[in-house]
């Protein structure tokens, strides 16, 4: 279906796909949806179907070819179209670098609580507050806690390695540092991120 979203068409749970996360197969009587939205085309059409009992609608924030960058992805058509299907949860996993080797390991699952971003402040399109309203977000907490108990607590039940502050003795908080794309961090910087004790660093993405 082209342009506006059939009525008849929802989901409650939104996955934006990122690298290596590309296989719809996941989801049974899948339907590929193109919808035009009012902040522009979004990554790719959006795929839903079902997966176990929930409606899920599932859209890859790269493209299915690989072709958009972390800096060019369009957040808010993304967004928009999550929010026009009825979607009230988004999981958005994402292929990061540990800054803490020792104790975060590759193949490890990490479940970050808190955000630290060194995006770029004149970017555009970080926002739906362009004018007419001033707006003010809260983002003190910046990720869902029913959504992250829901995953921290599948994974210890299928006994995966996991990372995340309910189930460390060591840490109450685990971080996830957003850096502006496309480069990666130099060096330096990722020292810098590793002596203030963050976890994992990744580029900017709809998250």
């Amino acid at each position: 279906m082209i342009g506006l979203i059939d009525p008849h068409e929802n989901a409650e749970i939104g996955i934006f796909a990122g690298s290596g996360n590309y296989d719809p197969k996941i989801m049974k009587e899948a339907k590929e949806l193109k919808v035009y939205t009012p902040y522009g085309a979004t990554s790719d059409n959006v795929i839903v179907g079902y997966i176990g009992d929930k409606k899920v609608a599932f859209l890859v924030r790269h493209q299915r070819s690989h072709r958009i960058p972390p800096h060019k992805i369009n957040f808010r058509a993304n967004v928009w179209v999550m929010k026009a299907l009825g979607v009230t949860r988004i999981i958005s996993p994402a292929a990061v670098g540990s800054l803490q080797p020792e104790r975060i390991r590759p193949g490890e699952f990490v479940v970050c609580d808190q955000i630290v971003s060194f995006t770029a402040a004149p970017r555009m399109n970080q926002t739906f507050f362009d004018g007419g309203v001033v707006g003010h977000v809260a983002f003190a907490d910046p990720f869902c806690p029913e959504l992250r108990k829901v995953i921290v607590d599948t994974a210890v039940k299928l006994g995966m390695k996991i990372h995340a502050k309910e189930v460390s003795k060591d840490h109450d908080s685990f971080e996830y540092v957003c850096i502006e794309g496309p480069r990666f961090s130099t060096r330096a910087e990722s020292l810098f991120y590793k002596r203030q004790g963050w976890d994992v660093v990744g580029k900017a993405k709809s998250r």
